[in-house]
């Protein structure tokens, strides 16, 4: 028990000593990415610094897997240069069993980081996209709710709020809509309701709608109109409208389901964020995965000058297995792959692998 905790408090110190050494790297570039980004806008240096230290946390999270698997090559690498690892294998113990502390370490890492660090990444992701719109003068057009979705558009002849019922995937075709129009700097000024709006270019076809007019004392009921068709002008896309979702790595993963449900009770299509979900639920066991890799190449003695091999070895396969993985969750988001198995096959394939290299290694 005493060697496991010596183990673990060991591969702890020196992921947090990787973990800041490349938290250092990445305020730096991107840091300078902002300033890149934001050289034509008029923002001050702390509006810069507020943007990058908002991103830094999404990168280092995006990144943790590398980090990872460094601490546990670093980690084994010094207990073979050491001889620590032959004189636990002359006490009785198996490579394996002396993989556990490591590995207990990185699956609680990986739990901490779905459930405290998502969070953390989820809001300050949200925050640089507020704030680096509000610095270019864009904004969303859509929000998802439990009443429906709602979006917004701006014309010469003021602001229109679109409350929908439901839509199709793209957010072209709306049922059950209401459109309400504010003047510049005044209130509502008209109102239509329709059984369907179709958004073309310049415009939103409406299907069946009645509208109402508010301006002067008449009573708006008594000067409704009803109209089999008609148009209202818009200045909106169907790119804008999809881009408004945000990325799924903006929203909490506490939240993610609720808000998978509001997409789908929408008309939207859920299926990026499920992949998303999953793969976060799955980020512990490949955390994992990147420790038995490292394992597998570097935790015996190393001889003469296949050191620098076997790490390159480690770190290749590792990146290979990142591919795939993130290979997997674009087939996933096209509907080729089931989320489940686009999200949790690559990290158990991973450690199969590594598995079968460590047995092989221990028992020949």
């Amino acid at each position: 028990m005493i060697l496991h905790r010596y183990f673990a408090r060991r591969f702890l110190m020196i992921f947090m000593g990787i973990f800041a050494v490349f938290l250092l790297i990445m305020v730096f570039l991107d840091l300078v990415e902002q300033l890149r980004r934001f050289a034509r806008v008029d923002a001050s240096f702390i509006d810069i610094l507020t943007l990058t230290m908002l991103n830094v946390p999404e990168a280092l999270y995006r990144i943790m897997p590398l980090i990872m698997i460094l601490a546990a090559i670093a980690l084994f690498l010094g207990l073979a240069r050491s001889s620590e690892m032959v004189v636990t294998r002359a006490a009785g113990r198996s490579a394996l069993r002396a993989l556990l502390a490591p590995l207990a370490v990185a699956l609680t890492i990986g739990i901490l980081a779905i459930a405290v660090f998502n969070p953390i990444v989820a809001a300050t992701s949200k925050q640089f996209e507020t704030r680096s719109n509000a610095l270019r003068g864009e904004g969303s057009v859509l929000s998802i709710a439990d009443s429906g979705l709602w979006l917004r558009q701006g014309t010469p002849e003021g602001q229109t709020v679109i409350r929908a019922q439901t839509a199709n995937l793209d957010g072209t075709r709306l049922s059950q809509v209401t459109f309400i129009t504010f003047a510049p700097g005044d209130g509502p000024t008209e109102r239509v309701d329709a059984a369907s709006a179709q958004l073309v270019e310049g415009a939103w076809n409406i299907s069946k709608g009645k509208k109402w007019i508010f301006e002067g004392d008449n009573t708006p009921e008594a000067s409704a109109t009803f109209h089999e068709e008609m148009r209202i002008p818009s200045t909106l896309t169907p790119d804008q409208i999809r881009n408004s979702f945000g990325t799924p790595s903006s929203i909490p993963i506490w939240e993610l389901p609720a808000f998978i449900n509001r997409l789908r009770n929408a008309g939207f299509s859920a299926q990026r964020h499920l992949v998303w979900l999953h793969t976060e639920l799955a980020l512990p066991i490949f955390l994992v995965s990147m420790v038995m890799i490292a394992a597998s190449f570097t935790l015996r003695h190393q001889r003469g000058g296949r050191t620098g091999l076997m790490v390159i070895s480690a770190i290749l396969l590792a990146f290979i297995i990142y591919f795939i993985r993130n290979f997997a969750l674009v087939l996933g988001e096209n509907g080729q792959l089931p989320p489940l198995l686009a999200a949790w096959a690559p990290p158990f394939a991973a450690i199969g692998l590594s598995l079968g290299f460590l047995l092989h290694n221990e028992d020949g």
